[in-house]
């Protein structure tokens, strides 16, 4: 009885190690669909991120656009998205601090190209929101690690290019604030495609209804080495890093909103779908889900 006791028990172990070495691959395959949907779909084309925790977190921002009021609508990836969340409690103090009375409204989302930015614009994120400010960061995720030819800073060049026109169209009174993309140095190789991407989308600013604003060296030295102590893994901003691009924009938000009110009726702030489902999976419900960061 022991020894068939034992054989179940190996057995059951077994199935739990198939089943999760099959659910590691169908996520690894998944992330392979969608990385190469998204290196191979033009960056001035939409593309939805399929996964349900990006899906959840849309929904979340459609709710956001039609709460509160929207003075300063920002746009971007995960570098946007870690100021302004609820997850990242220490960056949101710090986005509080520094923007309120301005009607601040974080719609950020880790891990987003620009056709993804597109693709959330066109979706509603944008609709009916009529925001004075826009303030975009995109397109170091269609950079990547690896360091890009001609035709890859053309297409994120036009990808940028897209997401700004795509403003214009939704909220045709508002000044964008259009961001150089930061250094990264997880690889040092794409600092000179970062660079020629820059040069490219600051032509875009018309000193007027686009400005172009770019912090790079404030953030890291003539060669793309980051200053220490500006990020937290030599891609997304630390406290210090936050804290440069606001005393960067701040200025233009006093030239064009006037000082900030003492009273702020900007929407709650969100967060992560997963984090938070986290959280209740640890009192017996909900549950984690994949997510880009």
């Amino acid at each position: 009885m022991v020894l068939i006791s034992v054989e179940r028990t190996k057995m059951s172990i077994k199935r739990k190690m198939i089943f999760v070495i099959c659910y590691v691959s169908l996520c690894l395959y998944s992330l392979s669909i969608v990385s190469y949907a998204q290196s191979t779909i033009p960056a001035n084309q939409p593309l939805a991120r399929t996964d349900s925790n990006s899906q959840l977190a849309h929904q979340q921002l459609l709710e956001k656009a039609r709460s509160g009021r929207i003075d300063v609508f920002f746009l971007g990836d995960s570098i946007t998205r870690r100021w302004g969340a609820t997850d990242y409690p220490d960056f949101l103090a710090n986005w509080k601090q520094n923007f309120f009375g301005w009607n601040a409204a974080n719609f950020g989302w880790g891990g987003d190209t620009t056709q993804n930015i597109l693709w959330r614009l066109e979706n509603g994120e944008l609709d009916g929101v009529n925001p004075k400010v826009i303030v975009i960061l995109a397109g170091t995720n269609n950079v990547g690690r690896d360091p890009g030819d001609d035709a890859k800073v053309a297409d994120v060049t036009r990808g940028v290019h897209a997401i700004i026109d795509l403003c214009r169209k939704k909220a045709p009174r508002a000044t964008i604030i259009l961001t150089a993309i930061f250094p990264r140095n997880d690889n040092l190789a794409v600092i000179p495609t970062i660079n020629r991407i820059n040069e490219n989308i600051a032509a875009f600013a018309d000193g007027k209804k686009v400005r172009f604003l770019n912090i790079n060296d404030k953030l890291a030295g003539p060669d793309g080495v980051l200053f220490d102590g500006v990020t937290v893994d030599k891609l997304h901003l630390s406290l210090k890093g936050y804290q440069i691009w606001a005393d960067a924009l701040k200025p233009l938000f006093r030239k064009i909103l006037g000082p900030p009110s003492a009273k702020d009726q900007a929407p709650p702030p969100t967060g992560d779908p997963s984090k938070s489902r986290v959280e209740k999976g640890k009192d017996g419900g909900g549950g984690s889900d994949l997510s880009f960061m």
